[in-house]
């Protein structure tokens, strides 16, 4: 099991101090975050995209992937979300690529049609074209990264004739997709088609909506031949505030649970937490909840948790992080606990080197015993005489 965090940037006053931080103190307590999270012992730190206020995650993450790669020795740089309806998928090939080559293949990403509807416009896309244009770019970006040349026309871009995304994904291996979605099948079947992951950001949701979505991509994953529904590559968000006594988190993430952009001013949070897999309390009621996300979608791969919004102050963020560090142990023997042998790890970039290696050997043993249809004699005779 993959453990991390991920962020979605949003620069909101603390409703406790008044206190707005600047775009800059929190574009550096982003670098803060991440660091500390490799330093606790996490697995990945993902970014999501955006293009307005009050967000100041980045417009192009890979510029803040490339940053962190720098910075950090381990840990796996991801996203959360990679708008693959707005951005070209020539400029996601190139960029994730260049930033794959940078982190010594510590980078995947996670696709998504973006939930702002603004955004299409500025972009000279039609948001009735969402679930289309996100099937398009992929089929595109898909191809760029494992053909040399491409030739290629659709409906949303200007075609290629004899492209070359440059430069080639590391090690010939392009960085592993993770398909977003909080509510649309159709990207649960995208993900399923190529073989992908998916990751079913269900901070807003029920785990019913939950459950049924990621038991959707898994008998998909099975049906398009990739392997048995459980071998499925699925990740879950989720989002949780603690402290020792359950009283005292509750009592202090109140106001900012009240406010926050995202979902403030709305249901209170009891019945928040009772909905969606927010969870405010003390550590073992966070072990609990989500160790028992097994119970409900199976044995998954990759569980993220948002624990930078809504105005709190880096400092308590901070903290937020080394109370995760402190049952960390616990929480990985939990997901290992009763984990079938044979259901496959989190791709990383070295295991998808090694099985494309297997691959390419077991190919080539197999091509080395077919005859030849002129001589009689295969590549082994050939070697032999």
């Amino acid at each position: 099991m993959q453990i991390g965090i991920f962020t979605i940037g949003d620069v909101t006053a603390d409703p406790t101090s008044g206190t707005i931080p600047t775009e800059s103190q929190r574009i550096k307590a982003t670098v803060a975050i991440a660091k500390k999270a490799e330093e606790i012992g996490l697995d990945v730190f993902a970014t999501g995209e955006h293009h307005n206020p009050p967000f100041i995650a980045p417009a192009n993450p890979p510029i803040l992937m490339a940053h962190l790669a720098a910075v950090t020795q381990t840990l796996i740089l991801s996203t959360a979300t990679t708008l693959i309806t707005t951005n070209d998928p020539v400029r996601i090939a190139e960029d994730y690529a260049y930033a794959q080559h940078l982190a010594d293949g510590r980078i995947d990403l996670m696709l998504g049609r973006g939930n702002t509807g603004p955004v299409y416009p500025w972009f000279g896309k039609d948001i009735r074209q969402g679930i289309n244009l996100a099937l398009e770019n992929y089929n595109l970006l898909h191809r760029l990264w494992r053909e040399d040349v491409v030739d290629w026309k659709g409906k949303f871009r200007t075609p290629l004739q004899g492209f070359t995304a440059t430069p080639r994904p590391l090690d010939e291996v392009p960085p592993f997709v993770w398909h977003g979605s909080i509510r649309s099948p159709e990207i649960a079947e995208q993900a399923a088609y190529y073989g992908d992951g998916f990751f079913h950001n269900n901070i807003f949701w029920n785990i019913e909506h939950t459950m049924q979505m990621v038991d959707l991509y898994r008998q998909r994953y099975q049906h398009y031949g990739h392997g048995r529904a459980q071998d499925a590559i699925v990740g879950l968000g989720g989002q949780f505030f603690m402290r020792k006594n359950s009283q005292d988190a509750v009592k202090e993430f109140r106001p900012y649970f009240d406010n926050a952009p995202v979902y403030g001013h709305g249901p209170s949070l009891e019945e928040f937490s009772s909905m969606t897999p927010l969870t405010v309390g003390s550590p073992q009621q966070v072990l609990e909840r989500y160790l028992g996300m097994t119970e409900k979608v199976g044995h998954y791969q990759r569980q993220l948790f948002l624990i930078d919004h809504a105005g709190l102050p880096l400092k308590t963020v901070l903290e937020q992080l080394d109370l995760l560090g402190d049952i960390l142990p616990e929480m990985r023997r939990g997901y290992a606990q009763g984990r079938p042998s044979g259901i496959p790890e989190a791709p990383t970039h070295a295991s998808m080197v090694a099985e494309r290696g297997a691959v390419a050997e077991a190919a080539q043993h197999h091509f080395g015993d077919k005859k030849d249809i002129w001589t009689g004699t295969s590549d082994r005779d050939q070697n032999e005489l």
